[in-house]
């Protein structure tokens, strides 16, 4: 019996594999998203929307890579220095910002898609001061400038793909393996939450949680043709409390196991880190587990 492993959603058998080989060997002159993208049109692999699951197929190609069982060609993007520096350089000058929340109000939270002309300013804020860095979207995502009333930017928002597993959440939720893999693209991540180091407002950021969070949906919906209705976030616990969060009514409903999902012989120890979850309107958990209405 043909032997099947399941990645990135997908039950792979040998065949497929062999397939895999058989395009990149006949297509020597094509790159990675090209690859990714025929893949996509070869297997039908289409999200509940509708869409070509491109990115989903460029995450599996990776995988199959870092097992050793297809070789890649040779990416084509290089990290240039001198861009960069130049990112950072065109930054707007930081003037600290320490005053009550209601001398911000009314904030303006604003959509950067790639090619808006804000994107290089979120996408420096984030990889100069978040701790885990930035390096451009993956996959379906939205992405958030926050600026107050004097147009002083303040903060950003990343939302994209939900992590594939996750024992507390899925237990939450009350899903089983194919339950999650058929809803699992109703369920957001906020991959990156940055107050700007030179703003220090109490309770700034609890209400940009709730800010986002009633806008959320209805843009998701827009730029992707789909719903979601469950938002999550992981907190490191030695860095972070999640005082945000709980204030803005997300529910922490429990803790990884420490453990990246590429180590099979569980030896290398990750940070752990909370599970916080927010349900954006009901009935969200039977729109989860069943067919919507």
């Amino acid at each position: 019996m043909e032997s099947v492993r399941r990645i990135q959603g997908r039950d792979l058998g040998e065949s497929d594999i062999e397939a895999i080989r058989s395009l990149i060997a006949a297509n020597p002159a094509w790159h990675r998203t090209r690859l990714s993208v025929e893949l996509t049109r070869a297997w039908n692999w289409r999200s509940a929307s509708g869409r070509f699951q491109d990115m989903a197929a460029r995450s599996l190609l990776l995988k199959l890579e870092r097992r050793g069982a297809i070789t890649l060609p040779s990416r084509r993007g290089t990290h240039h220095p001198r861009r960069a520096s130049t990112l950072q350089a065109s930054l707007p000058a930081a003037a600290p910002i320490a005053e009550p929340l209601a001398g911000l109000l009314p904030l303006h939270v604003g959509l950067v898609p790639p090619r808006h002309p804000d994107r290089p300013i979120f996408s420096g804020y984030l990889s100069q001061h978040h701790y885990l860095g930035y390096r451009g979207p993956v996959g379906e995502s939205l992405a958030y400038l926050v600026r107050d009333c004097q147009g002083r930017d303040v903060a950003c928002v990343l939302f994209g793909a939900a992590a594939w597993k996750t024992k507390p959440r899925d237990a939450w939720i009350g899903w089983d393996d194919d339950t999650r893999t058929r809803r699992l693209s109703f369920v957001a991540n906020n991959h990156r939450f940055l107050i700007l180091p030179w703003v220090q407002v109490p309770h700034l950021a609890s209400h940009i949680l709730g800010r986002v969070a009633r806008r959320l949906a209805e843009d998701w919906q827009t730029a992707y043709g789909h719903p979601v209705h469950l938002l999550e976030t992981f907190v490191e616990r030695e860095r972070f409390k999640g005082t945000c969060y709980r204030a803005a009514n997300w529910t922490c409903v429990g803790q990884t196991q420490g453990r990246s999902r590429q180590d099979r012989a569980r030896e290398l120890r990750v940070p752990i880190k909370d599970v916080y979850l927010y349900p954006l309107a009901s009935p969200w958990r039977e729109r989860l587990c069943h067919v919507e209405a």
